[in-house]
């Protein structure tokens, strides 16, 4: 579990592509001071699992599930990364809650600058647009950002400068493609209207399980 806040821009040293499988090496010094095989790292927002580590550098594994649903492939040698270990219960929670499972690929259409702001506008699916909630939360390439606007096509972000300093979002350019993952509760609140599992039956029969429903207990 992650927090969107991105530690360390790394760089990717090594790539090592089987037939739909990567082995990643990225380069990096900050998160690596308490990392040992086995923990988790968010790369670009992706979970994945160090499984070689020095003082310089780590190694993932990225399966052919998680090349299908991201930007990875989109990666090359000496390319930027965002980087960001997993969250500690002790920590604060500066962004918002952030698995680091990518819902889908994003583009991004425009670019412009706004006195201190840079404003990002990011075309999507309509599968990833029905979660994006206007002034709700959204992990790009692993960074927490507020939702400012919202459209049938796409959503827009800005970034303070020390987001485009201190993340990768701060090269993009446009036509780049972009990680998304949207706010996990409205992935929850989705299954539960639509829940049809055993040990909720008995439930949904006394009550109106609706999104109406969640909004007159306060979870919606």
């Amino acid at each position: 579990m992650f927090t969107g806040i991105v530690e360390e821009i790394g760089s990717v040293r090594k790539i090592v592509r089987g037939r739909l499988s990567v082995r990643l090496t990225i380069g990096c010094s900050k998160i690596l001071e308490d990392v040992k095989t086995g923990d988790s790292i968010a790369v670009n927002g992706i979970c994945l699992t160090v499984v070689d580590s020095a003082a310089s550098w780590f190694t993932a594994d990225v399966m052919p599930e998680t090349m299908r649903r991201t930007a990875l492939y989109e990666l090359s040698v000496a390319g930027r990364v965002n980087l960001e270990r997993a969250m500690k219960l002790s920590d604060r929670l500066g962004g918002h809650i952030v698995p680091g499972h990518i819902d889908g690929i994003g583009i991004i259409k425009s670019i412009e600058e706004e006195d201190n702001a840079v404003w990002l506008a990011v075309e999507a699916d309509e599968n990833i647009l029905k979660y994006i909630v206007h002034k709700g939360s959204v992990a790009l390439d692993g960074t927490s950002l507020t939702v400012a606007d919202l459209d049938e096509k796409g959503f827009r972000v800005s970034l303070i400068p020390h987001t485009a300093k201190s993340t990768i979002l701060g090269f993009a350019k446009t036509g780049d493609k972009i990680n998304i993952e949207c706010d996990i509760v409205g992935k929850y609140v989705e299954r539960l209207q639509n829940c049809n599992v055993p040990n909720l039956h008995d439930f949904k029969k006394d009550k109106d399980f609706s999104l109406d429903f969640l909004k007159s207990n306060g979870f919606a």
